[in-house]
């Protein structure tokens, strides 16, 4: 049989890794000329480094000599800090970048250089892990995407998290559990709607009644913005808890910190409190049917209202109280306002300096002395000697 080369490489998605430090790796599905399929693990700095190191191996294809004669794709160089965004974006750059570098010409795509990079490695089929430290979270390519998922052959692993808490499910849409059992996230919603598995059921459960296995989950979760972020009411609510509040529809607020159990904490004028995440929309953007959809369920369940004592997130999680939420947000706005003031005094000081200096009349020239009779005789012409003697 001869060498080994690769018929089509797809990107499945990437996933996010948590071990030895929190990075991101893109998974690729890799079918071989004996019919095989390997799934593989790559982060885009090793992806870039590769490229490089083809475009130098094959300078006129890369475009070095003559750019009318490229035909190696063109790949975008890593940030100085790859997050998630950023990670998720370049899908289709890099997906379009795999299937252009399988159908390049032979000396290309079949030679040693590809070939070895696409191998299946050690760490492909033993990732390094660590008890202490999260399971990898996955994140599948969307189902309109070239490839059906379901066809997709190979190992994907999911978070897994623990039910604190028995719930019954109120529409078919939706998941029952039992306190302690174990499901792997699909899909994780900001609205606190997660899409679970469970065995052979699937279906959406409340965020607020899971948590992971290995710790609580409050690295997820973003620090409060005081600065705030501008959103629309689209469903009103009225508030049950003491810290809630009640809206309309058609109020603007500020989004202060958004919480994983999808209550987020706002600010209206200069009053915080928890509101359904799922109610709102951000400011300018485009009401979708999808969107109208999820409104016309009800809100998940808070997290502080689930009574289970032994969950970690009582043990562990950091505790901001909305006495807290209030003294925060009152303090940055009326630093916001000292500032304006400032500067506002500033520009007026600014004017009353200027304005004296407007007024004062300006400077006239100086009169030159007469030249003396001497002077004219030496440097006159006759005619004005006459007119002076």
């Amino acid at each position: 049989m001869g060498d080994a080369f690769i018929r089509h490489i797809e990107l499945l998605g990437y996933e996010k890794r948590f071990f030895p430090s929190q990075h991101y790796v893109y998974m690729f599905l890799v079918k071989w000329n004996d019919l095989s399929e390997k799934v593989i693990y790559r982060r885009f700095t090793e992806i870039y480094e590769f490229h490089k190191a083809l475009k130098e191996m094959f300078p006129i294809e890369s475009g070095d000599i003559n750019t009318e004669k490229r035909i190696i794709p063109h790949l975008p160089a890593p940030k100085w800090f790859d997050g998630q965004r950023s990670t998720e974006n370049r899908q289709g750059t890099l997906a379009e970048y795999c299937y252009t570098l399988v159908n390049l010409p032979h000396k290309i795509s079949r030679c040693l250089h590809v070939v070895n990079f696409f191998k299946v490695r050690h760490d492909d089929m033993n990732p390094v892990t660590d008890s202490q430290i999260k399971k990898p979270e996955v994140f599948l390519l969307p189902k309109d995407s070239k490839k059906n998922l379901t066809d997709i052959t190979g190992p994907i692993v999911l978070q897994t998290y623990r039910a604190i808490a028995d719930y019954e499910k109120s529409s078919t849409s939706e998941m029952a559990l039992k306190a302690g059992d174990m499901v792997d996230v699909v899909e994780k919603s900001e609205n606190g709607w997660w899409f679970c598995q469970l065995k052979n059921k699937r279906g959406w459960v409340p965020a607020a009644y899971l948590e992971p296995l290995d710790g609580p989950d409050e690295s997820e979760e973003q620090e409060p913005n005081y600065a705030g972020e501008a959103y629309v009411v689209q469903k009103s609510y009225t508030a049950v808890e003491e810290d809630e509040l009640t809206l309309k529809e058609g109020d603007t607020i500020e989004v202060i910190h958004k919480l994983l159990d999808g209550w987020w904490v706002i600010r209206k004028d200069e009053t915080t409190g928890y509101y359904p995440s799922m109610y709102l929309q951000k400011a300018g953007e485009v009401n979708t049917s999808v969107k109208s959809e999820l409104r016309n369920r009800g809100a998940p369940p808070r997290r502080s209202t689930i009574r289970n004592a032994k969950s970690i997130h009582k043990q562990g999680r950091k505790q901001i109280s909305q006495e807290t939420y209030r003294r925060n947000s009152k303090k940055y706005i009326q630093n916001q306002r000292k500032m304006q003031g400032n500067s506002q005094n500033k520009a007026s000081v600014i004017i009353e300096k200027s304005e004296p200096e407007d007024n004062k009349p300006k400077a006239q020239p100086a009169v030159p002395p007469r030249p003396s009779k001497d002077l004219i005789l030496t440097r006159c012409t006759e005619s004005t000697w006459r007119k002076i003697l």
